[in-house]
């Protein structure tokens, strides 16, 4: 009557790593994978020991699971970094504990600049004509970059006597692998989460509305925003720009600002949500950054903990403001430069990195000259039209895949605009340009209201929670691409 067939190889594929198809929240098998884990950290979260052991083996499944037998890497740099910093704390002379640090510094820009940037330079070898190597073709750890920065920011800590290392191994592993944050950040400090491991875990009704607001939210603008514009629009303008008339590559440009918006912070939301389910609270890392009025407050709303991270362990280690303005012009640049250079090995990045140093320092200037800093509404306005077209003309070269290609969309844009093909580009992309527009006004909609969801959210029982959720998913399997659209902060 029943023809039940039970496919063990099918199953094993399931469960094992898959090149094509890594897990990621936006992923069919993740659905599966979370929901597993919830069921059962129900029962476990009050027992703090088997809650730490329970959380960190289905992390390290979760990375087995995006990134293959790399997740070896995570395991490698927990036990070099719990014991360096152990030995920096325990360290009688101020001698050793600098050698202990640095040689922490060197084994972890080591790892990431053998993975990131071995080729990159190879290559600058190679078109210098100081030799012939051959590239390595290395595959990037997916996280790297940001577990690097977590263990270094903890170690620099325990250098600089902020933290006292944990003793036990098993908290720290917890702390590098926890999986909400561990493929695409947001950064998390050492300082600010593992004093949260051992505590005594109350989930209250405000935790589970705000998670779930940020979760759905978090879906509906990786999903239905940024994967939508970009694979029916955003990438066709970027492939080849040539082909494009200006006013295309000026919205292709708009589009992409929402695109990298809402998948990164989409993603970060989704990470900060779960955590707050689980009774963890990770900081914010998106601000509504194109409502700022100058370059500086853009960097405090955008990717707030790797800005807060390069402010604390290299602006400041630089010198900071500290001595003199030459130098803290130079000092911005320096940071700006590196934290280009940290999203990938190109000089699209390096370039990228450098227009904000610049703009930083110039904001710098006018910020300290008061008659260019009025409070008027208009002057705000003004700021924040001025400022986002500032970030999205740095996005070109950001996005684009070579400089060349950045220099024919500007060309396209200032020499052949063709403003009158607006009409036919509207009957051809106007759902696009719909969700466009909704991504935008989303953007602007003022944080009262996210209070007012959340609170809203409350109220509402369990069952009509589920019911929600279950509708949202649903909505969200019909409009999702056919293939998985890969997060754009995966590569860094």
């Amino acid at each position: 009557m029943f023809d039940f067939h039970f496919d063990i190889d099918k199953l094993i594929s399931q469960l094992t790593y898959n090149a094509k198809d890594p897990l990621l929240f936006n992923s069919g098998f993740f659905l599966f994978f979370f929901s597993v884990f919830l069921l059962g950290y129900q029962f476990l979260y009050k027992r703090k020991l088997t809650r730490v052991v329970y959380f960190t083996i289905f992390s390290l499944y979760f990375f087995y699971k995006a990134c293959g037998f790399y997740f070896g890497f995570i395991l490698l740099s927990a036990v070099v970094d719990f014991n360096l910093s152990n030995w920096i704390y325990t360290a009688k002379t101020k001698g050793r504990k600098n050698a202990i640090l640095i040689f922490s510094i060197i084994i972890n820009l080591g790892l990431l600049f053998y993975f990131k940037y071995t080729d990159f330079f190879i290559e600058i070898i190679n078109d210098l004509k100081l030799g012939e190597i051959k590239p390595l073709k290395l595959i990037l750890p997916i996280g790297i970059s940001f577990y690097t920065f977590e263990n270094l920011s903890y170690t620099i800590d325990v250098y600089r006597g902020k933290f006292k290392p944990v003793s036990s191994f098993l908290d720290y592993c917890f702390f590098l692998s926890f999986f909400p944050k561990l493929v695409m950040g947001p950064i998390v400090r050492a300082s600010d989460f593992i004093p949260q491991i051992r505590k005594d875990i109350h989930i209250t009704q405000e935790d589970i509305s705000k998670g779930m607001y940020l979760i759905l939210g978090g879906l509906f603008k990786k999903v239905v925003i940024s994967d939508y514009i970009y694979v029916n629009y955003v990438q066709y303008i970027f492939d080849d720009p040539s082909r494009h008339s200006g006013i295309e590559c000026l919205l292709g440009v708009y589009g992409y600002a929402m695109v990298i918006y809402c998948d990164f912070s989409g993603y970060s939301d989704m990470a900060i949500g779960m955590a707050r389910w689980m009774g963890f609270t990770i900081n914010e890392n998106f601000d509504s950054p194109y409502q700022s009025s100058s370059i500086t407050e853009f960097w405090r709303r955008w990717h707030m903990s790797l800005s807060s991270w390069l402010k604390d362990y290299l602006y400041i280690s630089l010198g900071g403001n500290r001595v003199g303005k030459f130098r803290q012009y130079l000092n911005l640049m320096i940071t700006m430069v590196l934290g280009g250079l940290w999203h990938g090995a190109s000089f699209n990045f390096i370039v990228w990195g450098a227009m904000h140093g610049i703009a930083l320092a110039i904001d710098k200037i006018r910020l300290s000259v008061k008659i260019l800093n009025p409070k008027s509404k208009i002057f705000k306005l003004l700021g924040v039209i001025i400022t986002f077209h500032f970030v999205c003309f740095c996005w070109i070269f950001f996005k684009a895949s070579s400089f060349q290609d950045a220099q024919v969309i500007l060309s396209q844009i200032f020499t052949n605009f063709n403003g009158s093909a607006w009409k036919p580009m509207l009957e051809a992309y106007g759902v696009v340009f719909g969700v466009m527009l909704l991504g935008y006004i989303i953007h602007f909609i003022p944080k009262a209201y996210e209070t007012l969801s959340v609170k809203v959210l409350s109220n509402i029982s369990i069952a009509g929670r589920v019911a929600i959720m279950l509708v949202f998913i649903w909505i969200m399997i019909q409009v999702k691409q056919s293939d998985q659209v890969m997060p754009i902060y995966l590569q860094f």
